[in-house]
């Protein structure tokens, strides 16, 4: 037991020195050299190609270069590439770079005979030409900061610290990079970076940084903060420090990292302990990952990365806290926020819920859902990384009396166009025909501006091609929100979702919960909704909050599309292509719904759900699902 709170103290003890390896990789530019003629076979070498650069960078030194051509009767299907990561950054850091660099270099050039991304920490690219050994100066990239110089004798002393920076890389120490820390006017610091290809020669590297520096005057001779990127080198000044110490800086600055001898000793024995143990870590843990069979798309961070920016799960990081486990907030040293969900070792849900998310989200991308950035499986934890979203869930303003009078008409019908979108992409448009399972208005969160994106894949389905449906006998899921014949007879399909989105869209019309919706003569909202839609008075049922905004044809539209999804036979429930195409369109005739099924929900003094939630933020609200006995 005195053995956690130790070596947590010995991990924070080397944050001290590894803090700026912890940060996740930032996007900065892309170029691809897109092509019609581009061959299958092509495109198969190069998902190889991507492939290997994403396992070799994690047992590599932070650059290789390699050739791939699975035909080896057509030289013209080859393909050849690279990836380079920033000096500082080897093993798990350079992987989850150049992992996420190639997921993404994917998506943006699928066409391509040629491509490159820079990251701030990583370059990878490719072509189908053999580059080994070659400087290439085109594309160029330049970035710059807000602030800008005081003085404009700034200028040269920027170019002349830089140019000392290119022959400490290139002749002093012939490493291909260097950093150094100056000093500046009014007692500020500048902090340079230069690194070239460690494929080049030592004239190329100077040759290409040289190339870079004379673009300075031009791009960005007047900003504090600049960058330039080629494809075989790049440098970069800023204000403040963006690298990892290292010992190529002045011996007199590294004296003052330096107590005493002493001192240094025991941190260099410290450090050389904790190096043989975590190496001996991470080759178990990468054999958990690959036993695990989870998704090869998903990056894994570091949990170093993640101890350190929830402050070790301290309690005023969590965000709340359910079946699967508790969630954390967490700051990246970028600056960026993320959502930390720790999977319970008491957890209710466990291992299958969290593959689930692995293997689906991973795999889907839109808009309408929350994106899944990492996840991490080091010393027996199941820890999964998602974007961070400030709004929280829907429930938590919607059925909130103050908080949901800051949501007009207009929102909530865009939050209902979101939606709609995100499960129409589940349903008929991703790479996997997904059943999400357990729609409800906590697993709808909101971001920055208030779009909606779903999120908890616990208990999602994916159907093969042609199934229509499915059955189980552990029904899973959550009341008000379940389809009958889901909750009675263990059956469930895209119909099943359906119904859920109905239930979703008539609480975001009402402002009221189903689960706890009842009249004094026992309607639900369903049957309560349906009744004032059949009297022409569908105006009684909506949000009171919504009267100075609301427009009436565009009210009564969505809970007469509403009451179509919460029919209560499967067949007569529209498609969610059909519910987009009438939410979109004012013309499209929507046919009358019959009598809604009846509701599985509870009385309002009833606690409808089993969350432990505490804080009720982002990543699902915890509000854990309930499994129904039948």
């Amino acid at each position: 037991m005195l053995m956690t709170p130790i070596r947590v103290s010995l991990i924070f003890m080397f944050l001290l020195f590894i803090t700026t390896s912890a940060q996740a990789p930032i996007y900065m530019n892309s170029h691809c050299e897109n092509s019609t003629l581009v061959s299958s076979s092509y495109k198969a070498n190069v998902d190889t190609l991507l492939s290997w650069l994403s396992t070799d960078s994690y047992k590599g030194d932070g650059y290789n270069y390699t050739s791939v051509n699975n035909n080896n009767h057509n030289n013209d299907d080859a393909v050849y590439g690279l990836y380079s990561c920033r000096f500082d950054m080897t093993g798990y850091f350079c992987q989850f770079c150049v992992t996420t660099a190639a997921n993404e270099l994917s998506r943006r050039c699928s066409n391509s005979v040629g491509a490159i991304i820079w990251y701030d920490i990583c370059i990878i690219r490719y072509s189908n030409q053999s580059f080994s050994g070659k400087v290439i100066l085109s594309p160029i990239w330049k970035t710059t900061g807000t602030t800008k110089i005081k003085d404009a004798s700034e200028i040269k002393k920027a170019e002349d610290s830089m140019k000392s920076l290119v022959r400490k890389a290139t002749v002093e120490t012939k490493t291909f990079w260097a950093v150094d820390e100056f000093d500046w006017v009014e007692n500020e610091k500048r902090y340079g970076w230069v690194q070239c290809d460690r494929g080049t020669k030592n004239d190329q590297c100077g040759e290409c940084l040289h190339a870079l520096l004379d673009i300075f005057p031009q791009c960005c001779s007047t900003n504090v903060q600049w960058a330039i990127f080629g494809p075989s080198c790049g440098m970069r000044m800023d204000d403040q420090k963006f690298y990892q110490s290292s010992g190529n800086e002045s011996t007199s600055k590294s004296r003052k990292l330096i107590i005493s001898c002493v001192s240094g000793s025991v941190a260099l024995l410290c450090f050389g302990v904790y190096c043989f143990w975590y190496r001996k870590r991470v080759r178990k843990d990468k054999m958990i990952f690959e036993e695990e069979t989870l998704n090869g798309d998903l990056p894994s961070i570091p949990l170093i990365a993640v101890l350190h920016s929830t402050n070790n799960f301290s309690e005023a990081s969590k965000l709340g806290e359910g079946g699967f486990g508790p969630v954390y907030k967490g700051n990246l040293p970028d600056g960026r926020q993320i959502a930390v969900k720790r999977l319970s070792k008491f957890s209710g849900q466990g291992s299958e819920e969290f593959n689930n998310e692995v293997m689906f989200i991973a795999k889907l991308r839109h808009r309408n859902l929350v994106r899944l950035l990492a996840c991490c499986l080091e010393e027996n934890e199941k820890i999964l990384v998602y974007e961070y979203l400030p709004n929280k869930s829907l429930d938590f303003h919607l059925f909130d009396v103050e908080r949901r009078k800051q949501f007009d008409w207009k929102l909530r019908l865009s939050i209902i166009n979101g939606i709609a979108r995100g499960i129409l992409y589940l349903h008929e448009d991703s790479q996997l025909r997904v059943i999400h399972r357990d729609l409800k208005a906590s697993n709808v969160l909101l971001d920055l501006d208030m779009n909606p994106k779903i999120s908890d894949f616990g208990l999602a389905r994916a159907f093969e091609v042609g199934q229509n449906q499915a059955n189980t006998k552990r029904v899973m899921g959550t009341f008000g929100y379940m389809a009958p014949e889901y909750a009675m007879d263990g059956l469930f399909s895209v119909k099943s979702d359906i119904f859920s989105f109905g239930v979703l869209v008539l609480e975001i019309i009402c402002g009221r919960k189903n689960g706890g919706f009842y009249m004094s003569d026992g309607q639900t909202l369903l049957v309560y909704a349906w009744r004032t839609w059949s009297e022409g008075k569908c105006i009684e049922m909506m949000d009171p909050m919504l009267e100075k905004s609301f427009i009436g044809s565009e009210v009564e539209r969505c809970i007469q599309i509403g009451l179509l999804c919460v029919q209560e036979d499967p067949r007569d429930r529209p498609s969610m292509s059909d519910v987009v195409v009438m939410l979109a369109s004012d013309t499209v005739a929507i046919p009358k719904p019959k009598h809604p099924a009846f509701s599985i929900g509870r009385m309002a003094s009833e606690d409808v759900s089993t969350s432990k939630s505490s804080k009720n933020f982002s990543i699902n609200d915890i509000t854990s699902s309930i499994t129904l006995p039948r």
